[in-house]
């Protein structure tokens, strides 16, 4: 090959290089242009009715005038310590500077940045006072368009004075941790719904079936313990009065593959996603399990896990025919005069057939009833499930609560989660009488 030839082949090449080089810049650019700009979070976040919860405008940086709502916060904005990651001005923070690709940032026009949040601080406040210490998470948001109007993890601290969290640590243990998005739970009896839907639409006639509860049953080659002797119980009794024995016996005629395929379909064990979050995934794993192990998940125990976030959306399906809107915190994002960010509204599909939600959920109405009381529930149409999941030996067992309000006006899921609460009933039905009052109090306003 002569010289000229073999100079002619170097600089084809290096020009091929060049422009992939520039192919591969252009397209970070265009994707990621945002990642490599140091954002300012000057702006502010505003809740539902507008109360500043952050405001970090004109040299400020002011938090919420109520040390309750400043607790109630910190696991979704962060706290100045930098204990807990900001993740909504992490996700939001291009349109929060009001981020151009092809002008960069704007600070220098005076405007900033104001997110618009769905929840309510009249809520949160109503949350870390209802919780009053105690450790766990409580969640709530509307079925119908996806709005979450409070999401509390406990235990918090108000970050103006952050307590010794490392002297105290029975007091704090897992402080930084958001619960509600990031943790995961053993169901308890809360998971029979998953069960009883399965039931629904399995076993014909299942409505009409009679179980009969001596205290306790052998399945398979164990013994399942319930927690009273029911004597002979109909299916919607067997759920208002949570009999293990007629829930193990439904779990044992499902199977552990019909019970897998609709913990799957129901998202048991799956994650969530919104405004920089992604929730922990649950857990509902029958590989390899025995008769009675099976059963025994069907109950709510074995290695079953829940993820409060996407068990909430669960509650909200069944409260609405059987589809419901995926929740999320962000609104809307503008800067100066302009809106940068709108949520676009989204739901999970349709994971239950309408028929199956409305029984199901009539029979979670049933429970309250004929159980919880009507009271709690702000004297509204609510369905609801409690669960009293064990956590070892020497240690109180978690308490839970899952259920819905069904009105065109206060259209609420909710999970409420209190660790070593005990009866899931009398630990978590004050605390969400007091939530869903402050709620309704928010969708008023």
């Amino acid at each position: 090959m002569s010289k000229l030839a073999r100079r002619a082949w170097f600089a084809y090449v290096l020009a091929t290089a060049m422009l992939i080089g520039v192919i591969v810049i252009v397209f970070r650019y265009a994707v990621g242009a945002q990642d490599w700009v140091p954002f300012q979070s000057d702006g502010m976040i505003l809740d539902r009715s507008g109360t500043a919860l952050l405001d970090k405008t004109d040299g400020k940086s002011e938090l919420a005038d109520s040390p309750a709502v400043r607790a109630s916060m910190i696991h979704i904005l962060g706290d100045t310590q930098g204990y807990i990651s900001p993740y909504l001005l992490n996700e939001y923070g291009d349109e929060m500077s009001g981020y151009d690709r092809i002008t960069g940032t704007r600070h220098a026009d005076g405007s900033y940045g104001k997110m618009q949040l769905t929840v309510s601080a009249y809520a949160q406040e109503a949350a870390v006072n209802a919780f009053n210490g105690q450790k766990g998470t409580v969640g709530v948001y509307n079925y119908k368009t996806g709005e979450i109007l409070c999401m509390v993890s406990s235990p918090n601290y108000d970050p103006r004075s952050m307590p010794d969290v490392n002297g105290d640590p029975d007091t704090y243990e897992g402080v930084f941790v958001n619960r509600f998005l990031h943790s995961a739970y053993a169901p308890g009896s809360t998971f029979k719904l998953v069960t009883a839907a399965a039931a629904l639409e399995e076993l014909d006639g299942i409505e009409n079936r009679v179980f009969h509860c001596e205290g306790s049953a052998k399945i398979g080659e164990e013994v399942v313990i319930c927690n009273a002797v029911h004597g002979d119980i109909g299916f919607n009794d067997a759920l208002c009065k949570s009999c293990n024995v007629a829930f193990a016996q439904i779990a044992q005629e499902l199977g552990a593959k019909k019970l897998s395929e609709y913990a799957d379909l129901f998202g048991v064990a799956k994650s969530l996603s919104f405004d920089g979050f992604r929730t922990q995934k649950g857990n509902f794993d029958l590989s390899g399990a025995t008769t009675f192990e099976a059963a025994w998940a069907g109950v709510g125990q074995y290695t079953d896990q829940i993820n409060p976030c996407q068990y909430m959306t669960f509650m909200g399906a069944i409260a609405n025919g059987g589809e419901a809107a995926l929740p999320y915190l962000v609104e809307s994002v503008r800067f100066g005069g302009e809106e940068q960010y709108h949520v676009e509204r989204r739901t999970g599909g349709r994971i239950l057939d309408r028929q199956t939600a409305d029984e199901l959920a009539e029979m979670m109405h049933y429970n309250v009833v004929n159980n919880y009381g009507e009271w709690y529930f702000s004297g509204l149409h609510a369905g609801a499930k409690s669960g009293t999941a064990e956590r070892g030996e020497g240690q109180n067992p978690n308490a839970l609560l899952a259920g819905f309000v069904q009105s065109e006006d206060y259209p609420f899921a909710f999970v409420v989660i209190v660790e070593g609460g005990g009866a899931g009933s009398t630990a978590c039905t004050p605390i969400i009488r007091q939530v869903l009052d402050a709620c309704i109090v928010a969708m008023n306003s």
